[in-house]
């Protein structure tokens, strides 16, 4: 009975806290920041593809006692597909007399999120105290989907081709000779 009362008390104070006429008892936020440079990184990754997807995340948390929790999330994320360019040495850049061929490593997924700003959380249920960290959860099974997504919809392939498409244009106009890339 305890419980029940409790549990009540919280669910009409989750609703009543958000209301817009208790805002005059709210202190105003003050907000300090400090930023300091950490580190800095040589890039060398040549993005060559993005993908976008949108997906409707159902995650459930599964518990002991209470009814299971779950959300629904409305999600969307980004993968990048990418060559890393620093990994073409001296030697894999052989030349001819009237051509030109270029080693280059394999594609790679260069990175891979979930867009928080174009994203909701659409619903959630029976998730108490844990709601935030059911959609935490739900989120990161999210971003694990959007890197799987992203490699089975053919991402490397894409960018592969995306790379003579785009640099090999480039390196014939640039050279005056014709240019072959070749793939580890």
């Amino acid at each position: 009975m305890i419980a029940l009362i409790i549990a009540g008390l919280i669910a009409v104070w989750e609703q009543v806290r958000g209301l817009e006429s208790l805002s005059r008892f709210r202190r105003d936020k003050q907000t300090t920041q400090h930023i300091i440079l950490k580190e800095v990184t040589a890039l060398g990754r040549l993005e060559l593809v993005k993908y976008t997807f949108k997906d409707i995340v159902e995650h459930e948390q599964v518990n002991m006692l209470l009814p299971n929790a779950n959300a629904v999330l409305i999600v969307e994320g980004e993968a990048t597909g990418c060559i890393d360019l620093t990994q073409v040495r001296a030697d894999d850049i052989q030349t001819d007399a009237d051509s030109i061929t270029i080693r280059l490593p394999q594609p790679e997924l260069c990175g891979w999120k979930v867009n928080h700003d174009r994203s909701r959380v659409y619903d959630t249920h029976f998730a108490f105290l844990d709601e935030s960290q059911l959609v935490s959860d739900a989120y990161r099974q999210a971003e694990r989907q959007i890197k799987q997504s992203a490699l089975t919809s053919g991402i490397l392939t894409q960018t592969r081709a995306n790379a003579n498409q785009m640099l090999r244009p480039l390196l014939e106009r640039i050279s005056g000779k014709k240019v072959s890339l070749q793939f580890d």
